[in-house]
């Protein structure tokens, strides 16, 4: 697949501080002992891409969104203030009420000139956030929100958000974009008010690992990885429909028909295609690791298990990791690749497995989460990314800005009107090719038919715009 030939370059406003509307109280709020790890402390993008509507005629969209940032930050004022470290490096949320950084911006570009690259790394992605990306970076003293708006030639625009990511997962962000477009739309107070509760997801008291934790151990020889980060990184988006899932379907064991999901499908067939076209040494561990939601969990007889509250927006996801040697993942079948994802699944909803991840923290010094020669996964296909509307109709589309770490799973549709899902790849250059042959042989021989995902046509959800999964 071709570079994206797009091209342009923002004309940005000087930033402001956009402080909430009303006074907020001060105060000191320690972040859970899930919330601080020091693999999250980063920024995490999000970019949503609207087209002119007719009946927002002489409405300015940054306007628009600038006042609903000030009154909903009123509602989640410690997100317009900032962290500062504590004993043991512990991080805590200064309320200081200063507010998010506001950037308005203009490109000379249309809507349809982003056609088939609705998918992340958005072309250009750099001139739409106001921050650098960057997996690692300081959040101490800074602010925790960073908001652009992008008008397009076209009377569309683009929203790009950047939020500290041990402040809030991808469900928390979501929540607090809701009310800003609630604000914006004329609610009184959103919908579902913000919970801060981050103590209750703190180590106990004492500390005491009650599980395996293998997503915090390195695997042997790290350095051996095929993937680095000077490495040049090709990008091919897969579109899985209605076939590719039958083809899947067809070879899950019987004893996982009933449980196993859609995203533990994919991620098993990718993880092990990922394996055999990076060419790792039979003897080399590799992983697959997911992120897995805790909300909605609840407690046993015993009530070890801790239930969060509705409106909870602070970090509520754990990590699983599912192992193998890459020769054994190479030689067995896709099942075996399932079963072990369905493995690490079931580990990660044992009770009070949560609260073994916050002491794990406490004990071993806020230790990051593994990557070396590790298939990162992440599922936002349940996000309700489709129904971000504030006035200017449907997003076209809403997901990550960047391809970082993770792969994430978008919802997507094709040029016929099919529901699927979208993975967007990215893989050393000379391993991509190989990769392509993988997935495309696998599905055939799934199918037992002529169709793979050769000229597949899709869209993101709610997008006009036409990508090819070119092969």
């Amino acid at each position: 697949m071709a570079q994206c030939s797009l091209t342009f370059n923002a004309r940005r406003s000087e930033a402001v501080l956009v402080a909430p509307e009303k006074p907020t109280p001060y105060k000191l709020k320690p972040l859970s002992d899930i919330d601080d790890q020091r693999g999250l402390r980063f920024y995490r993008s999000g970019v949503l891409f609207y087209r002119k509507n007719p009946a927002q005629s002489g409405c300015d969209p940054a306007a628009v969104i600038k006042q609903s940032l000030a009154e909903a930050l009123v509602y989640y004022y410690p997100l317009a203030g900032r962290l500062r470290a504590g004993p043991d490096d512990k991080l805590i949320v200064e309320c200081t009420g200063e507010g998010a950084v506001f950037v308005e911006a203009e490109a000379d570009v249309r809507l349809e000139d982003f056609d088939g690259e609705l998918s992340p790394p958005i072309p250009c992605n750099d001139q739409l956030l106001c921050e650098p990306e960057s997996a690692s970076s300081s959040v101490i003293g800074r602010p925790l929100v960073y908001i652009q708006v992008t008008r397009l030639v076209c009377g569309g625009f683009i929203l790009g958000v950047q939020l500290c990511h041990c402040m809030a997962d991808a469900v928390g962000l979501m929540q607090f974009v809701m009310a800003m477009f609630e604000m914006a739309a004329g609610a009184a107070e959103p919908t579902i008010p913000p919970v801060w509760a981050r103590e209750i997801l703190n180590a106990r008291s004492p500390p005491c690992v009650t599980h395996p934790h293998p997503e915090y151990e390195e695997v042997p020889d790290p350095t051996k990885d095929r993937i680095s980060p000077a490495d040049v990184l090709a990008h091919r988006p897969f579109f899985f429909g209605e076939k590719e899932m039958s083809a899947l379907r067809r070879q899950v064991p019987a004893h996982l028909r009933g449980t196993c999901s859609r995203l533990d499908m994919i991620a098993a067939y990718v993880w092990r295609c990922r394996t055999i076209a990076l060419g790792y040494d039979p003897e080399d561990e590799v992983g697959a690791q997911f992120v897995v939601n805790a909300r909605g969990k609840r407690n046993n007889a015993q009530g070890r298990s801790p239930v969060l509250p509705r409106g909870f927006y602070g970090y509520a996801f754990v990590f699983t990791v599912a192992s193998s040697t890459a020769g054994e993942l190479c030689r067995m079948p896709f099942s075996y690749a399932l079963e072990l994802v369905a493995a690490a699944k079931a580990r990660s909803a044992a009770d009070d497995h949560l609260q073994s991840v916050a002491d794990l923290m406490v004990l071993k010094g806020r230790p990051r989460f593994a990557t070396a020669r590790t298939y990162l996964v992440s599922d936002l296909t349940k996000m309700g990314l489709d129904e971000l509307d504030f006035g200017w109709g449907t997003v076209v589309y809403a997901g990550p800005a960047t391809a970082m770490l993770a792969t994430f799973h978008l919802p997507a549709r094709s040029a016929e009107g099919e529901r699927g899902i979208l993975v967007p790849v990215w893989l050393p250059e000379f391993a991509i090719e190989r990769f392509v042959a993988e997935m495309e042989r696998g599905i055939l021989m799934m199918e037992g038919e002529s169709h793979g995902f050769g000229g597949r046509q899709y869209t993101t959800v709610g997008s006009t715009c036409m990508a090819m999964s070119k092969m």
